[in-house]
């Protein structure tokens, strides 16, 4: 028996859920297989791009407490599986999003047999994936990307999935990124003595908050470019897709 289209969605929240709530690794894969782009897989390369900004800005917001590299780098090893998760399943969502876009498919089909020969096509591994040099196709990828930042849909999805993630996992282990410090010791000399002294102490119930709320800041901003671009490589994928 068919399944209805509620059905279908409650299964897909429910492996979606599944992958980010509880770390389950088949229900990746058969998300994958039901979003029907298993066979796209190697053009699938999420950059996980949260991480590296966010160790940055960790360091320069606890830049009056001295050890706040180590802090960043802490908290770097408590969460990057988390946030790569979280990072992965928002590019899959670009990426089928992208992918069905029947229209825009045609549309981004059409500049390229305009630049590139047919026979050409059967053996292209990539269309316009990366940057391109055509000024068609950067004004139809301008226009898509408009699109998706005028979606309010899209941009208020994404943002709930962020914010309930970052509320259920992320947050418990940022609140108790204080058992992961490690203290680190300063040795400071003058003329007459060597004093050994520990770095700052606990973060605060404040420096914490701080860290969380620019945790989410980060990922959401990463998480809408990240989406962006997998929207733009299932397109490319899809009308690569019809000369295979």
């Amino acid at each position: 028996m068919a399944l209805s289209n509620d059905s279908i969605c409650d299964l897909y929240e429910g492996l979606k859920h599944n992958f980010l709530f509880k770390n389950d690794l088949n229900s990746i894969h058969i998300l994958l297989n039901l979003y029907d782009i298993e066979d796209n897989i190697r053009n699938i390369f999420p950059k996980y791009v949260s991480l590296k900004y966010l160790k940055g800005h960790i360091t320069r917001i606890l830049k009056e407490r001295r050890g706040n590299q180590l802090v960043a780098m802490n908290l770097g090893e408590l969460i990057h599986e988390d946030i790569n998760r979280l990072e992965l399943l928002l590019y899959l969502e670009g990426y089928k999003s992208g992918h069905i876009n029947i229209k825009m498919a045609n549309n981004l089909e059409d500049l390229t047999v305009k630049t590139l020969a047919i026979n050409d096509l059967y053996y292209q591994k990539y269309l316009f994936h990366f940057e391109s040099n055509n000024e068609d196709v950067k004004n139809l990828k301008d226009m898509v990307f408009n699109h998706i930042d005028e979606n309010e849909d899209i941009s208020n999805r994404l943002n709930k999935l962020i914010t309930t993630y970052c509320e259920k996992v992320i947050k418990t282990k940022i609140c108790s990124l204080n058992k992961y410090l490690d203290k680190q010791l300063t040795i400071n000399y003058d003329d007459d003595n060597t004093h050994i002294t520990e770095d700052d102490g606990l973060l605060t119930k404040d420096e914490l908050i701080n860290i969380y709320n620019e945790v989410i800041k980060i990922v959401t901003r990463n998480g809408m470019r990240l989406y962006k671009d997998a929207y733009w490589n299932g397109l490319n994928d899809r009308v690569l897709k019809r000369y295979k």
